[in-house]
């Protein structure tokens, strides 16, 4: 039961400094993009009012583009422990792996008795960690409530995406419960007991009007773990989820540089 089996020795410090390069040149794409469209739209406004039109709108995109990516890395997270524990789990039934320590043990057993509510605490510590990140790590208070749950349903349909994905290219893991529990939270999140059709109808639209967060998140995914794969900085003989997630880190490293780099030019231009 050795995590470090999950990590690639070759990937040196070096390595990661030349990959998170990468990921700040494709993320710098990602915002240009953003900025041009913000440009374009801000022409529809008079001259006295459109600076600051560009301004406010160019930041609540961007706003949403990091949560976009903060809820998908999130939710990334318990996928990727959810794949490795039960990796974990399945060699030790096979008799592969032994000499557990106590707490490994206890973990084991737990697993084995009650795989499904462990499966429920993982998630809810996903939402922890998407909480944390947004709130108090990378402080995103340009969004409503209501704007950071729309983001973060569309992290669910991210991360069942490349499940389906996964599965579809032949990784051998079981995705299934997890593919299951995101469904069902997302059929919560549209139909709640107490909804309306109405509010069905406004979901929905949400969700459409912010589908290009999605697009460019799962773009930013395919073109980052592709190289990670394809330069040997992911392991292949591992599951693949982990070297996407891999990737998902080195892009939330980046929007955090991004975002208080940010901070610090508007405080020091501040007039």
């Amino acid at each position: 039961m050795n995590i470090e089996a999950y990590f690639n020795p070759d990937f040196t410090l070096v390595k990661k400094l030349i990959f998170l390069l990468m990921t700040f040149v494709a993320i710098g794409l990602c915002v240009l993009i953003i900025y041009g469209i913000s440009v374009a739209i801000a022409q529809r406004y008079n001259e006295k009012h459109r600076d600051e039109y560009l301004r406010e709108d160019f930041d609540v995109r961007i706003h949403k583009l990091f949560e976009m990516i903060i809820s998908g890395t999130s939710v990334m997270s318990f996928s990727c422990a959810y794949v490795i524990i039960n990796h974990v789990y399945a060699l030790y039934e096979k008799g592969v792996i032994g000499g557990l320590t106590e707490a490994e043990a206890t973990f084991i057993q737990a697993w084995a008795d009650g795989k499904d509510f462990m499966l429920l605490l993982l998630i809810c510590l996903s939402c922890v960690i998407n909480s944390i990140l947004d709130a108090i790590i990378i402080p995103l208070k340009l969004l409503t409530g209501e704007e950071k749950a729309t983001m973060r349903m569309l992290g669910m349909f991210y991360v069942i995406i490349l499940l389906i994905f996964l599965n579809t290219i032949g990784d051998g893991s079981q995705y299934g419960p997890v593919m299951m529990y995101y469904f069902g939270l997302m059929i919560g999140r549209f139909v709640y007991f107490d909804a309306s059709f109405k509010d069905f109808i406004e979901n929905i639209k949400r969700v459409f009007l912010n589908l290009p967060y999605l697009l460019t998140s799962l773009a930013l995914t395919a073109v980052l773990g592709g190289l990670g794969f394809h330069l040997g900085y992911f392991l292949e003989r591992n599951y693949y989820i982990v070297g996407i997630f891999y990737a998902n880190l080195f892009m939330l490293v980046c929007i955090f540089i991004i975002h208080f780099a940010k901070r610090i030019f508007d405080f020091a231009t501040r007039k």
